[in-house]
């Protein structure tokens, strides 16, 4: 289950159309998940993951901050131990990023990584510290467009997915651990599901990855965004190389529409 949180992100991230306006997510917004995973048979909720939107002002602009928990609960942390933060800072317009950080404690595990974007050279300012006082500094050369995996989530949420043809296909490209990964989602129409928060017609998307190391199988990796203006993820459904389980809404408040 190492780095199992790490993976399940990657799960929910695509890249298209750079120049989509964001109507979707505002500052206050929070929404709350149930994480599942398979033991022994058996789907078994083991953690919590939060999403939360605030309002940064800097000297010289305002900022929308976009911040990710993830926790195991109490009783699973004897087990293997999850205390994980993903935020991103960017630009409330059009979510693009400037700055990333991400700390990650699972188990004995230990690393924060920190990225500045450079938007106009297609750069990326990396830091990287891990236990025992290492530092690794460089700075990274990237796609335009390319984003930090909590932007991408974000940001998946601006597309137009209603007047998106069914087998409609987009790759996406995000930048983690310092190299880009590539992959594809393809729209599959909508589905109405029963969830935490009522009865939902949503969008459903195939999520497909060329990295052996991050999605697995071929019909496995699907999530289920509501076909509102909202547009936030109800449902996932992964299969990664630790394992399987599934992502589900627990709570949703301060939507913007």
């Amino acid at each position: 289950m190492t780095r199992f949180l790490t993976l399940l992100m990657i799960l929910v991230f695509f890249y298209a159309n750079t120049n989509a306006q964001n109507k979707a997510v505002a500052a206050g917004e929070k929404l709350v998940y149930t994480t599942s995973y398979n033991m022994s048979g058996v789907l078994t909720d083991i953690a919590q993951v939060t999403m939360e939107a605030s309002e940064v002002k800097t000297s010289k602009s305002t900022l929308l901050r976009l911040k990710c928990t993830a926790a195991t609960y109490s009783k699973w942390d004897n087990f293997f131990k999850i205390r994980d933060l993903y935020e991103s800072y960017v630009n409330p317009s059009n979510l693009t990023p400037y700055l990333y950080n991400r700390d990650i404690n699972e188990g004995s595990y230990f690393k924060n990584m920190k990225y500045t974007f450079s938007n106009s050279s297609n750069t990326v300012k990396s830091v990287m510290k891990k236990k025992n006082n290492y530092v690794e500094e460089k700075t990274v050369k990237i796609n335009s467009g390319t984003k930090d995996i909590v932007s991408t989530l974000y940001y998946m949420r601006t597309l137009d997915y209603k007047n998106m043809p069914v087998g409609t296909k987009k790759t996406f490209t995000i930048l983690f651990d310092n190299e880009e990964i590539k992959g594809i989602l393809t729209y599959l129409g909508k589905e109405t599901l029963s969830t935490a928060i009522g009865k939902k017609e949503c969008y459903k998307l195939a999520v497909g990855s060329s990295e052996a190391n991050v999605l697995q199988g071929k019909n496995s990796n699907y999530i289920w965004l509501t076909a509102d203006e909202n547009k936030i993820i109800v449902y996932g459904k992964f299969k990664i190389p630790v394992g399987n389980g599934e992502l589900k809404i627990k709570s949703a408040s301060g939507l913007r529409n």
